[in-house]
């Protein structure tokens, strides 16, 4: 899994992933997120459109994204989900929750 993070002043951090979002990368992913949080970044968009793959622990490692960004006071959103990260989303009704959105615009709109 990569992970790059990008962070503007008075901006959303856009964190783009690439590779797959299991069981082996779902810890690094969490602290990354988590980590992100902590030096400031509380309003975060994750860019999933470079995700092959995303089983239980990934979905995990989003949510603990999604609670370390409102427990700051901010917020995470997902965007540009594929459909089997789609599909995963919806079964566990975890869509939501975490939102989905078609474009990485629409998820920085209204932010």
């Amino acid at each position: 899994m990569l992970l790059e993070i990008e962070s503007k002043a008075d901006q959303p951090t856009i964190v783009r992933m690439t590779g797959k979002l299991d069981l082996l990368s779902a810890a690094e992913v969490k602290e990354s997120l988590a980590k992100s949080v902590a030096e400031g970044h509380r309003r975060m968009v994750v860019d999933l459109a470079g995700v092959t793959f995303i089983d239980s622990s990934g979905l995990g490692a989003l949510i603990g994204g999604l609670k370390a960004a409102r427990l700051a006071g901010g917020d995470l959103r997902l965007a540009r989900p594929a459909d089997q990260a789609r599909v995963i989303l919806e079964l566990t009704t975890l869509d939501r929750v975490l939102r989905p959105y078609t474009t990485l615009e629409e998820a920085l709109a209204g932010y």
